[in-house]
């Protein structure tokens, strides 16, 4: 780029695609930094190298961020792990977890392990691996079916694309409606405590009254006890 391009002559092209025809590092150089942008070299092994003006930095920038929407989600495998007698409780956090991968577009490996005497009830893992299939179904599709590897039992299952995208939209519809809810509902619950406060206040004054009454009614009976001894 610029002044690290070596050769004697080069093949340049303007910014706007235009032939400029062959000329020296030298002058190309003096015409981009002219314009305010870069020379760089694009085709290095052509007869002349081919080199074009350019604002290099933000050619970088457009570059790294086309290459990382191209990447997007790199879909994976992700794997949950069960036991032929898991309990309900053990099983509602894997699927949770299955869910999530689901949602985040992986496909999940489901995966019953068998040990020692396990094996003779093999029954039991198919029911497991049918059971989630079923509470998966919403979002989830068997791609491939139970199969036994060993003292392994198997399936993979695949995102619904389509099913999650409606109901990430269904969440973040009733997400907004909490929200305004929410919005809508403190200025009454700031009208509820400012009405309490005015309820606490006139009871401390009518208590703090009161008290000045019963104060002043024994200080009479009091004085009129006294008079009255005189």
């Amino acid at each position: 780029m610029n002044e690290l391009i070596r050769a004697a002559e080069i093949r340049v092209i303007a910014d706007d695609g235009e032939q400029l025809g062959v000329m020296t590092p030298e002058d190309a150089i003096e015409r981009a930094q002219s314009l305010g942008l870069d020379l760089v070299e694009v085709a290095p092994g052509s007869r002349p190298p081919v080199c074009r003006i350019m604002d290099y930095g933000r050619y970088k920038y457009e570059r790294k961020k086309k290459m990382g929407k191209s990447k997007g989600h790199a879909a994976s495998l992700k794997e949950v792990k069960l036991r032929p007698r898991t309990d309900q409780h053990d099983l509602d956090f894997k699927l949770k977890n299955a869910r999530r991968f689901l949602t985040d577009g992986d496909k999940v490996k489901v995966t019953v392990m068998y040990r020692g005497r396990e094996m003779v009830h093999r029954e039991f893992g198919y029911k497991q691996l049918t059971h989630v299939t079923e509470m998966l179904s919403d979002i989830a599709n068997v791609e491939n079916p139970p199969r036994m590897e060993g003292r392994f039992l198997s399936m993979i299952l695949v995102p619904i694309r389509e099913a999650i995208a409606e109901l990430q939209r269904a969440e973040a519809a009733d997400k907004a409606s909490e929200d305004k809810s929410a919005a809508s509902a403190e200025p009454k619950v700031a009208k509820v405590e400012k009405a309490k406060k005015k309820i606490e206040k006139v009871e401390k004054v009518e208590k703090v009254e009161k008290a000045e009454k019963v104060e002043t009614a024994e200080k009479e009976a009091v004085e009129s006890a006294a008079a009255e001894a005189e």
